[in-house]
């Protein structure tokens, strides 16, 4: 059954994915972006590009009403990203909810809210965040609570996100070729991660699900440490990067609170997504390096 979305973020890393599988599964798609340029580049692929901001409602807010399913992926990553993203979900959510039909409301959080997690934990995790996301937590808690007879809300958390030569795990794939690879700490941390394609899959999956709600995980569950990833990068180029692990108080007086949060240790489960049906087609970073690389190369022609 073709349903109405309305995306926020669809040019961004996880939205163009979830363009990609909304377009796949017959939807329609209307998605906010932020130049001419990029309406172009949503329309080229099958979607109405709209030029808006999150904080100019009245060029979107009719068209977030007329969808089936609103999802939400866009993020701003400057002093004003967080109240801004308060600000739409306050607009937004009661909207939704008095518009007197069945809506479906999808928020993007992030496994980072989870904090420490050497030991596996699931969606039933109490959230102990790191700094870097722990704005996130009362975010989420509002998409929950706004949940109603016509309004079903979804939170997911997706793993650190690779492929499409985009992200944290392309710049490691980068620094690789340019022959040096930093690892912050001692590289046993683990990372759980997600391929772009299957997590865009989930989305929509979640959309077309009505008896979807609360919070789902998205990662593939390999358990990879940052030490493992780097090691297969590594094996891949011709020549053999050097690899230089900064300690933790270094990399925090470069990168601020985003090196504890890279640092993370955690082991993360998903299951009430693959009681859904989800399951990764890629199962690991390591195992598909070469894969990858072919991603990263053909995103730069």
């Amino acid at each position: 059954m073709s349903f109405r979305v309305f995306l926020t973020g669809g040019t961004g890393y996880i939205g163009s994915a979830v363009l990609e599988a909304a377009i796949r599964g017959g939807h329609q798609v209307t998605a906010i972006v932020r130049d001419p340029e990029k309406v172009t580049r949503v329309e080229t692929r099958g979607a109405t590009g709209l030029l808006a901001e999150l904080d100019t409602s009245k060029r979107y807010m009719d068209a977030a009403l007329e969808a089936d399913v609103v999802i939400h992926v866009a993020i701003e990553y400057s002093p004003r990203g967080v109240k801004l993203e308060r600000d739409f979900l306050d607009r937004l959510l009661p909207a939704l909810e008095a518009s007197g039909e069945s809506k479906t409301f999808i928020y993007t959080s992030g496994i980072w809210v989870l904090g420490p997690a050497p030991d596996p934990v699931d969606e039933t995790a109490a959230l102990v965040p790191a700094e870097q996301s722990a704005w996130r937590v009362p975010h989420e808690q509002l998409v929950q609570s706004a949940m109603s007879m016509s309004l079903r809300t979804v939170v997911i958390r997706p793993g650190i996100v690779y492929g499409g030569g985009r992200g944290i795990v392309s710049d490691l794939l980068k620094d690789a070729l340019n022959g040096l690879v930093r690892v912050i700490g001692p590289g046993t941390n683990h990372w759980p991660c997600v391929y772009d394609r299957d997590l865009g899959e989930l989305y929509i999956r979640l959309a077309e699900t009505p008896e979807a709600s609360g919070v789902f995980h998205a990662n593939d569950e390999a358990d990879e440490t940052v030490n493992d990833i780097v090691e297969a990068i590594a094996g891949h180029v011709a020549q053999r990067p050097d690899v230089r692990h900064m300690p933790l108080e270094e990399a925090r007086a470069k990168m601020g609170a985003y090196a504890d949060a890279l640092a993370l240790d955690q082991k993360v489960r998903s299951p009430r997504a693959r009681a859904m049906g989800w399951s990764p087609s890629l199962r690991s970073v390591s195992g598909n390096v070469a894969r990858l690389f072919e991603e990263y190369r053909n995103a730069r022609r």
